[in-house]
Protein backbone atom coordinates (compact mmCIF):
# COMPACT_ATOMS: atom_id res chain seq x y z
CA UNK A 1 0.00 0.00 0.00
CA UNK A 2 1.85 2.77 -1.32
CA UNK A 3 1.98 6.01 1.56
CA UNK A 4 2.15 9.95 0.33
CA UNK A 5 2.77 12.93 1.63
CA UNK A 6 -0.06 13.81 4.13
CA UNK A 7 -1.72 17.48 3.61
CA UNK A 8 -4.27 18.24 6.18
CA UNK A 9 -7.30 19.80 4.94
CA UNK A 10 -10.27 21.97 6.75
CA UNK A 11 -12.93 21.56 6.17
CA UNK A 12 -16.48 24.20 5.52
CA UNK A 13 -19.09 22.94 7.82
CA UNK A 14 -22.14 23.65 6.46
CA UNK A 15 -26.20 23.93 8.32
CA UNK A 16 -28.28 22.08 6.65
CA UNK A 17 -31.76 20.96 6.95
CA UNK A 18 -32.44 17.55 7.72
CA UNK A 19 -35.51 17.14 5.77
CA UNK A 20 -33.69 17.98 2.70
CA UNK A 21 -31.52 15.29 1.33
CA UNK A 22 -28.92 16.58 -1.19
CA UNK A 23 -27.63 13.40 -3.07
CA UNK A 24 -23.72 13.24 -2.39
CA UNK A 25 -22.14 10.60 -4.92
CA UNK A 26 -24.36 8.79 -7.63
CA UNK A 27 -22.18 5.71 -7.18
CA UNK A 28 -23.60 5.53 -3.37
CA UNK A 29 -26.59 7.21 -3.81
CA UNK A 30 -29.36 5.55 -1.05
CA UNK A 31 -32.96 4.94 -3.70
CA UNK A 32 -35.57 7.70 -2.29
CA UNK A 33 -39.18 7.02 -3.08
CA UNK A 34 -42.62 8.33 -2.10
CA UNK A 35 -43.48 7.82 1.38
CA UNK A 36 -45.87 4.79 1.60
CA UNK A 37 -48.89 5.61 3.19
CA UNK A 38 -49.08 2.84 6.05
CA UNK A 39 -46.26 4.15 8.08
CA UNK A 40 -48.36 3.89 11.21
CA UNK A 41 -48.38 -0.33 10.07
CA UNK A 42 -44.68 -0.23 10.22
CA UNK A 43 -44.24 1.78 13.52
CA UNK A 44 -47.13 -0.85 14.77
CA UNK A 45 -44.86 -3.49 13.67
CA UNK A 46 -41.57 -2.30 15.18
CA UNK A 47 -43.51 -1.37 18.61
CA UNK A 48 -44.33 -4.86 18.44
CA UNK A 49 -40.88 -6.10 18.14
CA UNK A 50 -39.57 -3.98 21.43
CA UNK A 51 -42.31 -6.04 23.23
CA UNK A 52 -40.29 -8.74 23.90
CA UNK A 53 -38.99 -8.84 27.37
CA UNK A 54 -35.48 -8.27 26.27
CA UNK A 55 -36.03 -4.90 25.65
CA UNK A 56 -39.37 -4.28 27.51
CA UNK A 57 -37.29 -4.83 30.65
CA UNK A 58 -33.82 -2.66 29.65
CA UNK A 59 -34.17 1.23 28.86
CA UNK A 60 -34.31 1.38 24.65
CA UNK A 61 -34.13 4.16 22.90
CA UNK A 62 -35.19 3.96 19.44
CA UNK A 63 -35.77 5.92 16.56
CA UNK A 64 -36.91 4.99 12.57
CA UNK A 65 -37.01 7.96 10.30
CA UNK A 66 -37.62 7.65 6.37
CA UNK A 67 -34.23 8.46 4.79
CA UNK A 68 -35.53 10.58 1.50
CA UNK A 69 -37.85 13.22 3.70
CA UNK A 70 -35.72 12.69 7.53
CA UNK A 71 -39.67 12.46 9.07
CA UNK A 72 -39.11 10.55 11.46
CA UNK A 73 -41.64 7.29 11.47
CA UNK A 74 -41.08 5.29 15.07
CA UNK A 75 -39.28 6.69 18.29
CA UNK A 76 -39.43 5.12 21.66
CA UNK A 77 -37.48 7.20 23.96
CA UNK A 78 -35.65 9.29 21.21
CA UNK A 79 -34.65 12.27 23.52
CA UNK A 80 -33.61 10.17 26.08
CA UNK A 81 -29.88 9.93 27.02
CA UNK A 82 -27.89 6.81 27.32
CA UNK A 83 -24.87 5.49 26.40
CA UNK A 84 -23.83 4.75 23.14
CA UNK A 85 -20.59 2.45 23.25
CA UNK A 86 -19.07 2.51 20.12
CA UNK A 87 -21.92 3.81 18.18
CA UNK A 88 -19.87 7.29 19.13
CA UNK A 89 -17.29 6.18 16.60
CA UNK A 90 -20.08 7.47 14.01
CA UNK A 91 -19.61 10.75 15.79
CA UNK A 92 -16.21 10.65 15.64
CA UNK A 93 -15.56 9.42 12.37
CA UNK A 94 -18.13 11.96 10.75
CA UNK A 95 -16.52 14.84 12.84
CA UNK A 96 -13.39 14.16 11.58
CA UNK A 97 -14.21 13.60 7.73
CA UNK A 98 -15.63 16.89 8.07
CA UNK A 99 -13.14 18.83 10.29
CA UNK A 100 -9.57 17.49 8.62
CA UNK A 101 -11.18 16.21 5.27
CA UNK A 102 -11.00 12.71 3.70
CA UNK A 103 -7.50 13.31 2.53
CA UNK A 104 -5.95 13.92 5.98
CA UNK A 105 -3.28 11.92 6.27
CA UNK A 106 -0.89 11.58 9.28
CA UNK A 107 3.03 11.77 8.81
CA UNK A 108 6.01 10.67 10.92
CA UNK A 109 9.54 12.12 10.60
CA UNK A 110 12.80 11.15 11.56
CA UNK A 111 15.43 14.59 12.52
CA UNK A 112 18.78 15.25 13.76
CA UNK A 113 20.39 18.42 15.62
CA UNK A 114 22.22 18.95 12.39
CA UNK A 115 23.14 17.41 9.14
CA UNK A 116 25.14 14.28 9.30
CA UNK A 117 29.47 14.96 9.81
CA UNK A 118 31.57 14.01 6.90
CA UNK A 119 32.12 10.45 8.60
CA UNK A 120 28.07 9.97 9.04
CA UNK A 121 27.88 10.47 12.54
CA UNK A 122 25.04 12.61 13.88
CA UNK A 123 24.71 12.87 18.07
CA UNK A 124 21.04 11.72 18.41
CA UNK A 125 17.65 11.11 16.24
CA UNK A 126 14.59 11.85 17.07
CA UNK A 127 11.19 9.87 15.86
CA UNK A 128 8.80 12.09 15.65
CA UNK A 129 4.83 10.73 15.40
CA UNK A 130 2.02 13.03 14.41
CA UNK A 131 -1.00 10.68 15.69
CA UNK A 132 -0.54 8.18 12.79
CA UNK A 133 -3.03 5.41 13.91
CA UNK A 134 -1.50 3.09 10.83
CA UNK A 135 2.85 2.56 11.90
CA UNK A 136 3.86 -0.50 11.60
CA UNK A 137 7.86 -2.21 11.63
CA UNK A 138 7.69 -2.06 7.66
CA UNK A 139 7.04 1.92 8.07
CA UNK A 140 10.01 2.02 10.74
CA UNK A 141 11.96 -0.08 8.29
CA UNK A 142 11.29 2.69 5.53
CA UNK A 143 12.07 5.46 7.99
CA UNK A 144 15.32 3.72 9.03
CA UNK A 145 16.23 2.74 4.97
CA UNK A 146 15.86 7.37 4.36
CA UNK A 147 18.00 7.85 7.12
CA UNK A 148 20.91 5.53 6.23
CA UNK A 149 20.56 6.74 2.76
CA UNK A 150 20.71 10.36 4.01
CA UNK A 151 24.42 9.21 4.59
CA UNK A 152 23.91 8.24 8.53
CA UNK A 153 26.47 5.68 10.09
CA UNK A 154 26.34 6.34 13.67
CA UNK A 155 24.48 7.45 16.12
CA UNK A 156 26.56 8.30 18.77
CA UNK A 157 23.51 9.18 21.07
CA UNK A 158 20.02 7.75 21.51
CA UNK A 159 16.82 7.36 19.43
CA UNK A 160 14.56 9.48 20.99
CA UNK A 161 10.73 9.15 20.47
CA UNK A 162 8.81 12.09 21.04
CA UNK A 163 5.04 11.21 21.28
CA UNK A 164 4.14 15.16 22.00
CA UNK A 165 1.40 15.53 19.16
CA UNK A 166 -0.85 14.63 21.80
CA UNK A 167 -0.64 14.75 25.67
CA UNK A 168 0.94 12.82 28.13
CA UNK A 169 -2.64 11.29 29.32
CA UNK A 170 -2.31 8.41 27.61
CA UNK A 171 -5.25 6.93 29.17
CA UNK A 172 -8.60 8.52 29.48
CA UNK A 173 -9.58 8.61 33.17
CA UNK A 174 -13.02 7.87 32.40
CA UNK A 175 -11.78 4.34 31.42
CA UNK A 176 -12.53 1.52 33.71
CA UNK A 177 -8.43 1.22 35.22
CA UNK A 178 -9.46 -3.34 34.97
CA UNK A 179 -9.13 -2.89 31.21
CA UNK A 180 -5.91 -1.43 30.84
CA UNK A 181 -4.10 -4.70 29.71
CA UNK A 182 -6.70 -5.33 26.87
CA UNK A 183 -5.90 -4.25 23.26
CA UNK A 184 -9.16 -2.85 23.23
CA UNK A 185 -7.84 0.24 25.56
CA UNK A 186 -4.12 0.29 24.69
CA UNK A 187 -2.22 3.71 26.05
CA UNK A 188 -3.13 6.35 23.61
CA UNK A 189 0.32 8.52 22.19
CA UNK A 190 1.29 10.70 19.26
CA UNK A 191 3.89 8.12 18.41
CA UNK A 192 2.78 4.79 18.53
CA UNK A 193 2.56 0.94 16.56
CA UNK A 194 1.14 -1.40 15.76
CA UNK A 195 2.08 -5.17 15.36
CA UNK A 196 0.03 -6.41 13.12
CA UNK A 197 -2.47 -5.52 10.17
CA UNK A 198 -5.12 -5.39 12.84
CA UNK A 199 -3.66 -2.17 13.61
CA UNK A 200 -4.18 -2.25 17.16
CA UNK A 201 -2.20 0.62 18.09
CA UNK A 202 0.26 0.79 21.45
CA UNK A 203 -0.26 -3.54 21.86
CA UNK A 204 2.27 -6.04 21.33
CA UNK A 205 1.65 -10.15 20.29
CA UNK A 206 3.35 -12.78 22.38
CA UNK A 207 3.35 -15.95 20.81
CA UNK A 208 3.76 -19.03 22.29
CA UNK A 209 4.42 -23.09 21.31
CA UNK A 210 4.79 -26.10 23.59
CA UNK A 211 8.35 -26.83 24.69
CA UNK A 212 10.07 -30.02 23.48
CA UNK A 213 8.06 -32.35 26.25
CA UNK A 214 5.58 -32.46 28.61
CA UNK A 215 6.64 -30.37 31.85
CA UNK A 216 8.59 -28.46 30.20
CA UNK A 217 7.60 -24.38 29.78
CA UNK A 218 6.31 -23.09 26.81
CA UNK A 219 8.59 -21.27 24.60
CA UNK A 220 7.64 -17.32 24.23
CA UNK A 221 8.38 -14.66 21.77
CA UNK A 222 7.30 -11.60 20.55
CA UNK A 223 6.09 -9.90 17.87
CA UNK A 224 7.04 -7.44 16.41
CA UNK A 225 10.99 -9.02 17.45
CA UNK A 226 12.74 -6.07 17.55
CA UNK A 227 10.73 -5.32 20.70
CA UNK A 228 12.19 -8.38 22.68
CA UNK A 229 13.81 -6.73 25.57
CA UNK A 230 11.44 -3.81 25.72
CA UNK A 231 9.18 -5.64 27.67
CA UNK A 232 10.39 -8.29 30.02
CA UNK A 233 8.25 -11.97 29.71
CA UNK A 234 7.75 -13.95 33.13
CA UNK A 235 7.18 -17.53 32.17
CA UNK A 236 4.84 -19.84 33.94
CA UNK A 237 3.51 -22.01 31.74
CA UNK A 238 3.60 -25.44 31.26
CA UNK A 239 4.09 -27.55 28.53
CA UNK A 240 0.92 -30.44 28.39
CA UNK A 241 0.47 -33.71 27.14
CA UNK A 242 -0.74 -33.81 23.16
CA UNK A 243 -4.32 -32.94 22.97
CA UNK A 244 -4.90 -31.23 26.09
CA UNK A 245 -5.88 -28.08 24.61
CA UNK A 246 -4.11 -24.59 25.32
CA UNK A 247 -5.00 -22.18 27.97
CA UNK A 248 -3.29 -19.24 28.03
CA UNK A 249 -3.02 -15.85 30.56
CA UNK A 250 -1.55 -12.68 29.59
CA UNK A 251 -1.11 -9.76 32.68
CA UNK A 252 0.67 -6.74 32.50
CA UNK A 253 2.78 -4.44 35.24
CA UNK A 254 4.27 -1.61 33.55
CA UNK A 255 6.52 -3.68 31.17
CA UNK A 256 6.65 -6.79 32.67
CA UNK A 257 4.19 -9.17 31.20
CA UNK A 258 3.23 -12.52 32.95
CA UNK A 259 2.36 -15.64 30.65
CA UNK A 260 0.69 -18.65 32.94
CA UNK A 261 -1.38 -21.47 31.79
CA UNK A 262 -0.55 -24.49 29.76
CA UNK A 263 0.44 -25.37 26.46
CA UNK A 264 -0.34 -28.96 24.64
CA UNK A 265 2.35 -31.04 22.49
CA UNK A 266 2.35 -30.33 18.86
CA UNK A 267 0.59 -27.40 19.36
CA UNK A 268 1.18 -24.64 16.57
CA UNK A 269 3.23 -21.53 17.41
CA UNK A 270 0.44 -18.80 18.17
CA UNK A 271 -0.46 -15.52 19.69
CA UNK A 272 -2.14 -13.47 22.14
CA UNK A 273 -2.16 -9.33 22.23
CA UNK A 274 -1.70 -6.98 25.56
CA UNK A 275 -1.04 -3.41 25.77
CA UNK A 276 2.39 -1.82 26.32
CA UNK A 277 3.50 1.16 28.78
CA UNK A 278 4.79 4.11 26.96
CA UNK A 279 4.15 3.55 23.27
CA UNK A 280 6.43 6.40 22.26
CA UNK A 281 8.93 4.34 23.97
CA UNK A 282 8.07 1.04 22.26
CA UNK A 283 8.65 2.69 19.16
CA UNK A 284 11.92 4.16 19.44
CA UNK A 285 13.24 1.02 20.79
CA UNK A 286 11.87 -0.77 17.57
CA UNK A 287 13.36 1.41 15.47
CA UNK A 288 16.67 1.12 17.20
CA UNK A 289 16.99 -2.60 16.50
CA UNK A 290 15.74 -1.61 13.01
CA UNK A 291 18.61 1.06 12.42
CA UNK A 292 20.87 -1.58 13.67
CA UNK A 293 19.63 -4.43 11.40
CA UNK A 294 20.51 -2.13 8.49
CA UNK A 295 24.23 -1.60 9.99
CA UNK A 296 23.51 2.20 11.59
CA UNK A 297 24.86 2.18 14.95
CA UNK A 298 23.38 3.55 17.64
CA UNK A 299 25.68 4.00 20.63
CA UNK A 300 22.62 4.95 23.01
CA UNK A 301 19.25 2.99 24.41
CA UNK A 302 16.16 4.31 22.94
CA UNK A 303 14.26 6.89 25.02
CA UNK A 304 11.74 9.62 25.09
CA UNK A 305 11.64 13.26 24.93
CA UNK A 306 10.99 16.07 22.67
CA UNK A 307 11.99 17.21 19.21
CA UNK A 308 14.36 20.52 19.34
CA UNK A 309 13.31 23.15 17.36
CA UNK A 310 16.52 23.18 15.72
CA UNK A 311 16.72 20.33 13.94
CA UNK A 312 17.11 18.83 10.09
CA UNK A 313 14.60 16.19 8.43
CA UNK A 314 16.43 12.87 7.44
CA UNK A 315 13.88 11.16 6.75
CA UNK A 316 9.62 10.88 6.63
CA UNK A 317 6.77 8.38 6.44
CA UNK A 318 3.22 9.24 5.62
CA UNK A 319 -0.33 7.47 6.57
CA UNK A 320 -2.71 6.28 4.41
CA UNK A 321 -6.11 8.89 3.56
CA UNK A 322 -8.68 9.14 6.79
CA UNK A 323 -10.95 8.20 4.22
CA UNK A 324 -9.00 4.45 4.20
CA UNK A 325 -8.53 5.08 7.73
CA UNK A 326 -12.34 5.84 8.82
CA UNK A 327 -12.56 1.89 7.01
CA UNK A 328 -10.22 0.48 9.18
CA UNK A 329 -11.52 1.67 12.41
CA UNK A 330 -15.21 1.13 11.64
CA UNK A 331 -15.47 -2.27 10.37
CA UNK A 332 -14.42 -4.07 13.52
CA UNK A 333 -14.45 -0.84 15.63
CA UNK A 334 -11.15 0.08 16.78
CA UNK A 335 -10.80 2.07 19.60
CA UNK A 336 -7.08 3.06 19.62
CA UNK A 337 -7.33 4.24 15.71
CA UNK A 338 -10.99 6.69 16.99
CA UNK A 339 -9.17 7.90 19.80
CA UNK A 340 -6.12 9.49 17.57
CA UNK A 341 -8.70 11.14 15.40
CA UNK A 342 -10.43 12.88 17.97
CA UNK A 343 -7.09 13.75 19.78
CA UNK A 344 -6.00 14.97 16.12
CA UNK A 345 -9.07 16.85 16.04
CA UNK A 346 -8.07 18.39 19.58
CA UNK A 347 -5.16 19.95 18.36
CA UNK A 348 -4.64 23.92 18.08
CA UNK A 349 -1.81 24.86 16.29
CA UNK A 350 1.14 23.66 18.00
CA UNK A 351 -0.91 22.75 21.13
CA UNK A 352 -0.84 18.92 22.07
CA UNK A 353 -4.11 17.31 21.12
CA UNK A 354 -5.87 16.17 24.18
CA UNK A 355 -9.17 14.56 24.92
CA UNK A 356 -10.77 17.55 26.24
CA UNK A 357 -10.11 19.59 23.37
CA UNK A 358 -11.31 17.04 21.19
CA UNK A 359 -14.37 16.25 22.81
CA UNK A 360 -15.39 19.74 22.92
CA UNK A 361 -14.54 19.97 18.80
CA UNK A 362 -16.60 17.26 18.05
CA UNK A 363 -19.51 18.65 20.26
CA UNK A 364 -19.21 21.92 18.55
CA UNK A 365 -19.23 19.97 15.12
CA UNK A 366 -21.92 18.33 16.21
CA UNK A 367 -23.91 21.62 16.89
CA UNK A 368 -23.75 22.87 13.25
CA UNK A 369 -25.63 19.77 12.08
CA UNK A 370 -28.40 20.07 14.28
CA UNK A 371 -29.71 21.32 17.84
CA UNK A 372 -28.27 19.16 20.54
CA UNK A 373 -30.09 18.87 23.89
CA UNK A 374 -27.83 19.53 27.26
CA UNK A 375 -28.05 15.79 27.94
CA UNK A 376 -25.56 14.49 25.28
CA UNK A 377 -22.13 14.19 27.08
CA UNK A 378 -18.88 13.07 24.84
CA UNK A 379 -15.42 12.28 26.60
CA UNK A 380 -13.55 10.05 24.26
CA UNK A 381 -13.83 9.12 20.47
CA UNK A 382 -14.32 5.11 20.53
CA UNK A 383 -17.51 5.23 23.31
CA UNK A 384 -15.02 3.29 25.69
CA UNK A 385 -16.29 5.49 28.87
CA UNK A 386 -19.73 4.41 30.28
CA UNK A 387 -19.70 8.53 30.87
CA UNK A 388 -20.56 9.17 27.16
CA UNK A 389 -24.27 10.02 26.38
CA UNK A 390 -26.32 10.30 23.36
CA UNK A 391 -29.84 9.58 22.23
CA UNK A 392 -31.32 7.86 18.97
CA UNK A 393 -32.31 11.16 17.45
CA UNK A 394 -29.25 12.96 18.17
CA UNK A 395 -27.78 9.77 15.83
CA UNK A 396 -30.28 9.55 13.21
CA UNK A 397 -29.77 13.34 12.43
CA UNK A 398 -26.39 12.79 12.46
CA UNK A 399 -26.89 9.89 9.61
CA UNK A 400 -28.46 12.05 7.85
CA UNK A 401 -26.45 14.74 8.02
CA UNK A 402 -23.59 12.45 6.59
CA UNK A 403 -25.63 11.78 3.12
CA UNK A 404 -25.66 15.73 2.40
CA UNK A 405 -21.92 15.30 2.53
CA UNK A 406 -19.91 14.43 -0.37
CA UNK A 407 -17.36 12.38 1.82
CA UNK A 408 -21.22 9.90 2.47
CA UNK A 409 -19.90 7.52 -0.03
CA UNK A 410 -16.63 6.81 2.25
CA UNK A 411 -18.48 6.81 5.25
CA UNK A 412 -21.51 4.39 4.12
CA UNK A 413 -18.98 2.00 2.84
CA UNK A 414 -16.92 1.91 6.08
CA UNK A 415 -20.07 0.79 8.00
CA UNK A 416 -20.33 -3.25 9.06
CA UNK A 417 -23.06 -4.65 6.46
CA UNK A 418 -24.87 -7.61 7.92
CA UNK A 419 -24.62 -11.10 7.44
CA UNK A 420 -21.34 -10.63 5.28
CA UNK A 421 -19.18 -13.38 5.96
CA UNK A 422 -15.83 -11.23 4.40
CA UNK A 423 -14.90 -9.58 7.69
CA UNK A 424 -13.46 -6.99 5.81
CA UNK A 425 -17.15 -6.38 4.24
CA UNK A 426 -19.10 -7.24 7.49
CA UNK A 427 -17.34 -6.14 10.17
CA UNK A 428 -18.83 -6.64 13.50
CA UNK A 429 -21.90 -7.36 12.17
CA UNK A 430 -20.35 -10.75 10.11
CA UNK A 431 -22.70 -13.05 11.93
CA UNK A 432 -25.62 -11.11 12.92
CA UNK A 433 -29.19 -11.42 10.82
CA UNK A 434 -27.48 -13.91 8.53
CA UNK A 435 -30.76 -15.47 6.38
CA UNK A 436 -32.96 -12.54 6.98
CA UNK A 437 -34.06 -10.10 4.22
CA UNK A 438 -31.20 -7.11 6.54
CA UNK A 439 -28.43 -10.20 5.27
CA UNK A 440 -26.04 -8.00 2.87
CA UNK A 441 -28.64 -5.18 3.18
CA UNK A 442 -28.63 -3.03 6.45
CA UNK A 443 -25.19 -1.06 7.12
CA UNK A 444 -24.72 -0.28 10.98
CA UNK A 445 -22.55 0.73 13.43
CA UNK A 446 -22.52 -1.58 16.40
CA UNK A 447 -21.99 -1.03 20.21
CA UNK A 448 -21.19 -3.21 23.16
CA UNK A 449 -19.93 -2.45 26.40
CA UNK A 450 -21.23 -4.53 29.63
CA UNK A 451 -24.93 -3.81 30.25
CA UNK A 452 -25.40 -1.62 26.86
CA UNK A 453 -26.30 -2.52 23.54
CA UNK A 454 -26.27 -0.48 20.04
CA UNK A 455 -26.89 -0.69 16.17
CA UNK A 456 -27.30 3.16 13.85
CA UNK A 457 -27.13 3.17 10.41
CA UNK A 458 -29.37 2.50 7.43
CA UNK A 459 -31.51 -0.50 6.00
CA UNK A 460 -33.49 -0.36 2.84
CA UNK A 461 -36.86 -2.82 2.83
CA UNK A 462 -38.82 -4.53 -0.08
CA UNK A 463 -40.07 -1.47 -1.88
CA UNK A 464 -36.58 0.20 -2.78
CA UNK A 465 -37.38 2.74 0.56
CA UNK A 466 -34.51 3.54 2.93
CA UNK A 467 -34.54 4.23 6.80
CA UNK A 468 -32.07 5.59 8.57
CA UNK A 469 -32.27 4.31 12.50
CA UNK A 470 -30.86 4.31 15.91
CA UNK A 471 -31.57 2.01 18.67
CA UNK A 472 -29.47 2.28 22.19
CA UNK A 473 -29.96 0.21 24.76
CA UNK A 474 -28.70 0.02 28.27
CA UNK A 475 -29.99 -3.41 30.83
CA UNK A 476 -28.97 -5.13 33.80
CA UNK A 477 -29.92 -8.93 32.75
CA UNK A 478 -30.60 -9.97 29.32
CA UNK A 479 -29.39 -7.31 25.91
CA UNK A 480 -31.82 -6.21 23.77
CA UNK A 481 -28.93 -7.11 21.38
CA UNK A 482 -31.27 -9.68 19.43
CA UNK A 483 -34.41 -7.44 19.46
CA UNK A 484 -32.76 -4.89 18.01
CA UNK A 485 -31.56 -7.02 14.82
CA UNK A 486 -35.19 -8.45 15.25
CA UNK A 487 -36.06 -4.84 14.32
CA UNK A 488 -33.46 -3.84 11.40
CA UNK A 489 -34.85 -7.85 9.75
CA UNK A 490 -38.56 -6.43 10.15
CA UNK A 491 -37.41 -3.22 8.36
CA UNK A 492 -35.48 -4.96 5.42
CA UNK A 493 -38.42 -6.96 5.05
CA UNK A 494 -41.05 -4.66 4.88
CA UNK A 495 -43.19 -4.25 2.07
CA UNK A 496 -45.74 -1.50 2.51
Amino acid sequence: MSRTRRGMLTAVLTLCSLALVVTPDAAHAIPTVPSAVNDDALATKVANVLKDSRAAKATVGVVVADTASGTELFSKKATTALKPASNMKLLTSAAALDVLGPDARFSTEVFAPGAPTGNGTVSRLYLRGNGDPTLRESDLKSLAEQVKASGVRRVTGSVVGDGGFFDNDKYNNYWNPVDQNSAYAAQISGLTLSPTSALRVGTINVSYKPGSKAGKKAVLGVVPALATGYVKLVNKTTTKKAGSGAAISLRRSGNTITVSGRVALKRSKTSAVITISKPAGYAAYVFTGMLRSLGVAVDGAATTGSTPKTRARLASDTSVPLSTIVGLLMKPSNNGMTEHLIKTMGRTGDKAGTWAAGSARVLKWLKTTQSVPSTVRIVDGSGLAHTNRLTGRVIVRVLQYARTRPWFGTFRDALPVAGNPDPAVGGTLTDRMVGTAAQNNLRAKTGTLSGVTALSGYVTDKTGRTYTFSMLGSYKTNSPRVVFDKVGATLAAWAG
